[in-house]
């Protein structure tokens, strides 16, 4: 059989606890804080350093130069981020028809997902709904676990396998107890549950081995509800995802009021402080300040940039569902 690989998105992903850290997990105002504060410290640190750097501030007009493509390039951020938002909009758009139809698919998923856990009704809370999907796969687990105890040609490959969902079940299940949606504790709980891997496996085991029917129906039953969960995380995943573009929205256009009032402030009265001005003008417009407006004026770029990393992050490591495994894996040719 095909070695187990890890069950969470770290040490799937193969990168520092910090770096994805800071790609997926960190607060996003706190990830274009960073940004701007390493934007500020770079230029500040090459205005003093560099010799005769703060002298070129009164050599033309850098000042000018440099902040009116800023409040061009922030104008441009925000007609695109309103684009994205009426992009999400238009998803919720539509006639009495599709919106019946949406109701009718997510009506109908949801009893499909009931009628395979043995429950009257799941809970409305997308974690609570991934939380009883991944306690069944648990228990679904133990029914295997007791069907092939006795099968010696199949022991060491059901243990293998019902060891990997009993274990990661437990720890993405209590991640999700009273985890929120709307915050990235739900979907990064989900990404930690390597169903791919353990759906692959089941089927395997269906597909090599003669197995009597109470051995092949606990891998059936462990095998649909990991299908489940498939569609199940990618539905709560779209959500998520329309969430944060919202949240981007109205971030971004919060971030280039001032943006904007600091360029247009920069290219009507800073610059004018340069030529001629007494010493104190002169170390208004230095280093320090233009450093600090600079990194003002990337605010929008900067909560841009943060809500970015995570979508494109989370993107890139769910692109396939069910039994597909887009990373380098030690599987065998079967």
């Amino acid at each position: 059989m095909s070695d187990a690989p890890e069950d969470t998105m770290r040490e799937r992903a193969g990168t520092s606890r910090l770096k994805l850290w800071l790609l997926v997990d960190a607060d996003r105002w706190l990830v274009a804080a960073g940004f701007l504060a390493a934007v500020f410290l770079l230029l500040f640190a090459a205005g003093v350093l560099v010799p005769g750097a703060a002298a070129l501030l009164t050599d033309g007009d850098p000042i000018e130069t440099a902040f009116q493509p800023l409040i061009g390039g922030t104008i441009t951020v925000v007609t695109l981020v309103l684009t994205l938002n009426q992009l999400v909009l238009s998803q919720e758009l539509g006639a009495v028809g599709d919106q019946r139809e949406r109701m009718e698919g997510a009506t109908e998923f949801r009893r499909d997902v009931a009628d395979a856990l043995g429950r009257d009704v799941m809970p409305p809370e997308p974690s609570a709904f991934l939380r009883e999907l991944v306690i069944a796969a648990g228990q679904r687990a133990d029914d295997v676990d007791e069907a092939l105890a006795d099968d010696e040609e199949l022991a060491d490959d059901a243990a293998r396998l019902v060891d990997s969902v009993r274990g990661n079940a437990e720890a993405v299940g209590d991640s999700l107890d009273d985890a929120q949606f709307g915050t990235f504790a739900v979907v990064s709980a989900a990404l930690n549950f390597n169903y791919s891997w353990k759906l692959y496996e089941a089927r395997r085991l269906r597909a090599d081995h003669d197995l009597t029917d109470d051995q092949d129906e606990a891998l059936s039953a462990l095998a649909d509800v990991l299908e489940l969960f498939g569609p199940a995380r990618e539905h709560f995943k779209t959500l998520y995802f329309q969430w944060e573009l919202v949240d981007l929205s109205r971030s971004v256009l919060w971030a280039a009021v001032p943006s904007l009032a600091v360029a247009f402030g920069s290219v009507l009265y800073l610059s004018a402080l340069v030529p001629g001005a007494p010493a104190g003008g002169v170390y208004l417009a230095g280093p320090f300040v233009v450093s600090l407006v600079a990194a003002v004026g990337l605010l929008p770029f900067a909560v841009l940039l943060s809500y970015v990393l995570r979508i494109a992050t989370v993107t890139k490591r769910t692109l396939s569902i069910g039994p597909f495994t887009l990373r380098e894996t030690s599987a065998s040719d079967d």
